[in-house]
């Protein structure tokens, strides 16, 4: 028990006869699709959306069910061939799909007279959001042909690429002290208390990326040219373009976020630099420092304890949040420690036909890891609020997916720091939470300048390894300021972090500082407000899918698109900051 997840729900195994069934089913539904297509039309408007929404929902659970099954399988051993053969399947499948969904969507899109089509059927009453969004993208959709040639082209492009990025980052052997352990094990060693382990896993961790270096830079230059062609292909000016655009988010809201983070990160400088001085640097904080505990938490979390303080501090927060927590962790949804094969890092992902989800982590039984259990169950929290929506209204856009995760992330900490039994646990907690504070400050900002610069420069160049450590050191230097010593910093960041990795889903580091100060603002308005903010909470999460991200925040009362909200956000911080320096000091 507490070991690893339980995928019974959606399939015992490839040999599973519902497996097998429901793989055939997806034949018999683009057959549907082809015959649907064919004939669209010769039924009123209103029956042939009513019908096309039908389909399309039939067809989303089926292979939703389908493919979280291969890819949880694969993300919990990278080494496991017949979830990689059927994921292929599968992407291939969806290319026999999208010719026809192309047409059926084109055909909603030329709809002249969208509000006399729905009409006040409630059915498409549930989905004129959606509706109104297929006419909005039509512009950037192509051809039927095109459309269907991209999305079989993926298989074997950015999407085998991000495959190979996975693969050799999950499987390369890293020697340390004599032993071979895994990327994110060594990476793990970030976070102990001894000073020359830190150091030495730093460096037996950059050492490793000698092996895997080329072909990864192979995988980030591929994937990113096929962002920047497909991009101008639909018609987007650049691909941060079209991510902002599929985020449903104004690029004021961007600007004023980007805006907010600069103006605020000298005082992370300086937090950097009082944890540097108080760790004994002069020249500010090496990066093999930048995760150092400080304090006086040793505790190593069993799972069954992790569990037991998240249960008590949601049970008087939100008895909802700890509901599912006590799911999660009593009907085995969690994959807990690292080993060979499985994917570094944490994630959820929602089943939304079974109302459920599964969270995999690299669980150590640090403070950080429990924080990290808060985040994700965060996720699952976010997940059961939409699940009563319509099937096709439960993906919500990459700002706000880190909403209520890193919210929980907030109630957890600020639970610890305002119960800290001494200066020396406190000062723990607040270092935990001032280094997330400047992981989604500092380092996501370096990483969008890091993503900026390749994507503008592979419109020309090939980017080898060393020129892609070099933008890397440069973000790094521009973001954590005089806060590091710019002799010691992580020029591979590049080639562990997933998240370029995706020819789909480019620029997904903004999201990460939208979300935690969006989080952190709508948990300052809790703490305001009090128990009654949460049901306008919960709202939001569930509208999150029918509505942009500056509309989400109105039912809060917040504007997004102004600077002001962003740096009362970041200056909540400001007594934590301060009182963080005079403890470190001691």
């Amino acid at each position: 028990m507490y070991d690893k997840w339980s995928l019974e729900v959606l399939y015992s195994g490839f040999e599973d006869e519902k497996f097998q069934k429901d793989l055939e089913k997806t034949d018999v539904l683009i057959k549907e699709y082809q015959r649907f297509a064919e004939t669209l039309g010769q039924e009123s408007e209103q029956e042939t959306v009513k019908k096309a929404l039908q389909l399309d929902e039939e067809f989303e659970l089926l292979v939703d069910r389908l493919y979280s099954y291969c890819s949880l399988r694969q993300s919990a051993d990278t080494s496991d061939t017949e979830s990689v053969s059927y994921i292929g399947r599968l992407q291939q499948k969806l290319g026999d799909v999208t010719r026809d969904s192309t047409v059926i969507e084109q055909y909603m899109a030329k709809l002249e007279h969208l509000d006399a089509v729905i009409g006040e059927d409630a059915f498409l009453l549930e989905y004129k959001d959606r509706l109104e969004r297929i006419q909005k993208r039509a512009k950037h959709m192509l051809s039927e042909d095109v459309e269907e040639a991209l999305t079989r082209m993926d298989v074997c492009a950015g999407s085998a690429w991000s495959d190979l990025q996975g693969y050799l980052t999950s499987s390369v052997e890293v020697e340390y002290n004599g032993e071979k352990t895994t990327l994110s094990g060594i990476r793990n060693k970030a976070y102990e208390a001894d000073a020359d382990v830190r150091k030495a896993a730093y460096e037996a961790e950059l050492k490793a990326y000698d092996k895997i270096k080329d072909s990864i830079a192979y995988s980030l230059n591929s994937i990113k040219m096929q962002d920047i062609t497909v991009s101008k292909m639909r018609g987007y000016a650049s691909p941060l373009d079209k991510v902002l655009f599929r985020s449903r988010m104004e690029r004021a809201t961007l600007d004023a976020l980007l805006e907010a983070m600069k103006e605020y990160m000298p005082e992370l400088h300086g937090y950097l630099r009082a944890k540097a001085e108080a760790l004994g640097h002069e020249n500010g904080l090496p990066w093999y420092d930048l995760f150092a505990p400080m304090g006086s938490i040793t505790k190593k979390y069993t799972v069954e304890e992790a569990k037991a303080y998240l249960m008590n501090v949601f049970s008087s927060f939100n008895p909802k949040m700890a509901e599912i927590v006590d799911r999660a962790f009593e009907e085995e949804w969690i994959d807990f420690f690292p080993r060979n094969g499985k994917v570094g890092g944490a994630f959820c992902a929602s089943l939304n036909g079974q109302k459920q989800f599964r969270v995999l982590t690299n669980f150590d039984g640090s403070f950080s890891d429990v924080i990290t259990l808060a985040h994700e169950l965060g996720h699952g929290y976010h997940d059961f609020m939409i699940f009563d929506n319509r099937p096709l209204n439960t993906s919500y856009s990459m700002p706000v997916a880190e909403t209520a995760s890193t919210f929980n992330e907030n109630v957890v900490t600020n639970y610890a720091i305002e119960h800290a039994s001494s200066d020396g646990e406190k000062l723990a907690l607040l270092e935990g939470q001032l280094s997330d504070l400047t992981q989604i400050i500092c380092d996501i900002y370096s990483r969008f300048l890091f993503e900026s610069r390749v994507v503008e420069n592979r419109n020309e160049n090939f980017m080898f390894a060393d020129e892609l450590c070099s933008i890397m050191l440069e973000a790094q230097k521009e973001a954590y300021g005089d806060g590091l010593d710019h002799d010691v910093l992580h020029p591979y960041m590049w080639a562990c972090k997933g998240h370029y990795y995706s020819a789909g889903l480019g620029f997904y580091n903004f999201p990460y500082a939208f979300g935690g100060l969006f989080a952190r603002g709508l948990y300052e308005k809790y703490r305001n407000e009090g128990a009654g903010f949460l049901e306008k909470y919960n709202r939001m999460l569930k509208e999150t899918p029918i509505h942009s991200v500056e509309d989400a925040a109105k039912i809060c009362d917040i504007d997004l698109t102004k600077k002001e909200f962003w740096l009362m956000s970041l200056h909540s911080y400001d007594e934590a900051i301060a009182e963080f320096k005079r403890l470190a000091a001691k």
